[in-house]
């Protein structure tokens, strides 16, 4: 019989010493460390990082998941209808400037996005969702607000070029970093239903904007926006949650740097900078292209609504066959889809009917990347490591969202008002993105055709 006080150095000494003990003695005395002595590995099964461990459902996990896609909705949603205001602006505030010049707000505000994402992914692993819920409202709203006072070109940078997504970035690690939390198996529908809320946002933003501005005015227009957005955000504010605890780590330059080791990461990250090159750009100039092809104001004030309603199923759907095939072969065929759409459909496109057909195709399938890319990284990541490697992702990503648009615009000048030079670059870098998630899924799972 062991004496008070005695200790066990592993859990196989434990058991071996009890058994020994049940031979010899009465089974009265050891009943207290027959109790205490599973405790060790009992608490190593119920490790809440365990893929068994998450729920994949319940209340919390579905009211987190309500609250994220009010998160997108007032996130990605704002951001996907910013080629509304290129054409606007070009029309009104800053018609004596250049469409290159003007692309250069929409650019800064992707690039503002998703710029900070490694230093807010590591306060997200440190400290969870709550305070960058209401840091990122604050900061998104205010933005908006003082959007709506701007008249001169410096200050819609300011405003609505980095005030604003300073605030989208804290909102869109918070929600993302969050509902990973909750799903394992369902990830990839989980995700889906998330950045739905995008297309949904992408959706209504537009169509209040072209509805109100003759109304209200341009400045009322804008913080009925904000208003929209502060009411969603309150709800995310009081539903977004991880249901991890956070893992506190010291600052240090190295955990920034961790996931240049990871070949899986790099590929994957070269890949979307390259696909994210040529993504924004459909969205930025479809509208003012079909102008200039002859299509009226009001028909064309519904492209990038339509383009967003598909985006909806584009995101859903793809995430949940994801789940199913594997989340870098669905990033793949969605990628080469979008790619082969700009140069098949939307290069010759020259009527209304072909410009409304490709916004529709492209919405769908532009909008898969913005689920699948996050639950690739989750997918080859430790769940603590999701925060910094998705905000590194998309801090390299933000250098190609800043470029691409002005890139586009100076491609349109020096052809003097042409878009096929647009086209062509954008669809070479879709495809040259879609080529790179081949070889991104090579590392992750070599070239055999399995779930990968």
């Amino acid at each position: 019989m062991s004496k008070p006080g005695s200790s066990y150095t592993s859990i196989d000494d434990s058991i071996n010493r009890k058994v020994e003990e049940d031979v010899e003695q009465q089974p009265v005395e050891p009943i207290e460390e027959k109790q205490d002595a599973p405790v060790e590995p009992s608490s190593e099964a119920i490790n809440p990082w365990h893929p068994s461990q998450f729920p994949d459902g319940g209340k919390e996990a579905w009211l987190c998941l309500a609250g994220t896609f009010c998160c997108l909705f007032c996130s990605f949603g704002w951001l996907n209808c910013v080629g509304v205001y290129q054409n606007y602006y070009q029309s009104h505030q800053l018609r004596e400037y250049s469409p290159s010049t003007i692309a250069w707000i929409s650019s800064c505000e992707i690039f503002v996005m998703f710029l900070p994402g490694p230093i807010v992914g590591f306060f997200f692993d440190n400290h969870g969702p709550r305070h960058l819920l209401l840091v990122g409202t604050l900061f998104h709203v205010f933005g908006l607000m003082m959007t709506s006072l701007c008249k001169e070109y410096y200050q819609f940078i300011l405003a609505q070029g980095i005030c604003s997504p300073l605030g989208l970035n804290c909102i869109f690690t918070a929600a993302t970093s969050s509902v990973t939390t909750w799903f394992f198996k369902k990830r990839g529908a989980a995700f889906g239903i998330m950045a739905a809320g995008s297309g949904l946002g992408g959706i209504i933003f537009p169509i209040m904007t072209s509805h109100l501005i003759p109304q209200v005015g341009y400045g009322w227009t804008m913080r009925i926006c904000a208003f929209l957005i502060l009411a969603l955000l309150g709800i995310a504010n009081l539903t977004v949650k991880s249901r991890l605890p956070p893992k506190k780590r010291p600052f240090k330059v190295t955990l920034f740097l961790e996931p240049l080791k990871d070949i899986r990461w790099i590929m994957t990250t070269v890949s979307s900078f390259l696909f994210f090159l040529g993504m924004f750009i459909p969205i930025n100039y479809i509208e003012f292209q079909s102008l200039a092809s002859g299509m009226s104001m009001h028909l064309a004030s519904y492209l990038i609504p339509i383009l967003n309603a598909a985006s909806i199923f584009g995101r859903i759907i793809p995430g949940i066959l994801a789940d199913k095939i594997g989340r870098f072969n669905m990033q793949i065929i969605m990628s080469y889809f979008a790619g082969l759409l700009v140069l098949a459909l939307w290069l010759p496109a020259s009527g209304n009917a072909a410009f409304i057909v490709f916004a529709a195709l492209y919405g769908f399938a532009s909008g898969a990347y913005v689920s699948l890319a996050p639950a690739q990284i989750a997918s080859i990541s430790k769940v603590e490591q999701i925060g910094v490697r998705t905000g590194m992702l998309f801090a390299v990503t933000s250098f190609a969202g800043l470029a691409g648009s002005p890139i586009a615009g100076a491609i349109v000048t020096r052809d003097h008002g042409g878009f096929d030079g647009l086209k062509i670059f954008a669809g070479v870098t879709l495809l040259a993105g879609a080529t790179s998630f081949i070889f991104a899924r090579a590392t992750v799972a070599g070239f055999k055709l399995t779930k990968a």
